[in-house]
């Protein structure tokens, strides 16, 4: 077997409604079901990226407001997700200023050599990782570079 791509991910989520405004509103993903006021078989939501790569890169379902919350410190599972915002460090800027906008606090931020990053969470406190490769690094030449000494990123 050779996997060839990552191709989706799905989110358990306390408020559908919350949730959507989030990916939707916030981070500018394309809802593509349901569309309209569709009759929902369950209550879900999936969006595509703006290219429309695929059907559907991130599904949420909603398991209502008394399901358990993701347990702090150290645990298995999910750390993180990261999500490509551009190209250049402009377009980080400029996901940044969003995030304070629509009052996202981001917690943390930083220069890993090949991306520089900005970190966050959804409304159910799923991290994101916010990113753009960095120009000219050419980590397929030197693979070594992805480990390199993680530094306090200056926008």
């Amino acid at each position: 077997m050779e996997i060839k791509e990552l191709c989706h991910l799905v989110l358990y989520v306390r408020s559908l409604d919350k949730s959507v405004e989030f990916y939707r509103d916030v981070l500018g993903w394309r809802q593509v079901y349901p569309a309209g006021e569709a009759n929902l078989r369950f209550p879900a939501a999936a969006f595509s990226a703006p290219s429309g790569r695929t059907h559907h890169e991130l599904l949420l379902i909603e398991v209502g407001s008394d399901a358990a919350a993701i347990p702090r410190g150290r645990r298995v599972g999910l750390y993180h997700f990261g999500l490509k915002v551009g190209d250049s460090d402009d377009e980080l800027r400029a996901a940044a200023a969003r995030l304070k906008e629509a009052g996202v606090p981001i917690l943390g931020a930083s220069d890993h050599t090949v991306t520089h990053s900005l970190y966050l969470a959804d409304p159910d406190g799923n991290e994101i990782e916010l990113y753009i490769d960095v120009p000219g690094v050419d980590w397929k030449k030197d693979p070594a570079l992805i480990a390199a000494p993680i530094k306090p990123l200056r926008l």
